[in-house]
């Protein structure tokens, strides 16, 4: 059996980990854990130190294209996702592969750019 360097091995993310990944405070995403149910990162111990796993991280994904990256107030965010999760995942995904084309295509650009 051939090991998957490539798979991320770490299982689980601090709050402050997953705040940076997106850029947020970790109040938003206290808050975000208030407004929607399903998203529900493990507790441990008895300081509650949040641990979230890859599915809570996709779920915040979402919620972040829903209402940071698309505008959606929080009441319109949790009307799409619970009337058409998969249409709003997929939009998600589609939405995040663009933005990193676009991010390739402007270093591609600057590279350019330097030659001449």
């Amino acid at each position: 059996m051939a090991l998957n360097l490539d798979k991320n091995l770490k299982l689980y993310y601090s709050i402050s980990e997953v705040a940076k990944m997106f850029g947020l405070n970790e109040s938003t995403l206290r808050y975000w854990e208030q407004e929607f149910p399903y998203l529900k990162p493990k507790v441990k111990g008895p300081s509650k130190v949040r641990q979230y796993s890859e599915k809570d991280i996709e779920q915040i994904r979402l919620i972040y294209n829903l209402v940071k990256v698309r505008g959606f107030k929080i009441a319109a965010a949790k009307k799409i996702i619970s009337n058409n999760r998969a249409g709003a995942d997929k939009t998600a995904e589609v939405l995040e592969r663009l933005m990193a084309v676009k991010e390739e295509l402007l270093a591609m650009k600057r590279q350019v750019e330097q030659m001449q």
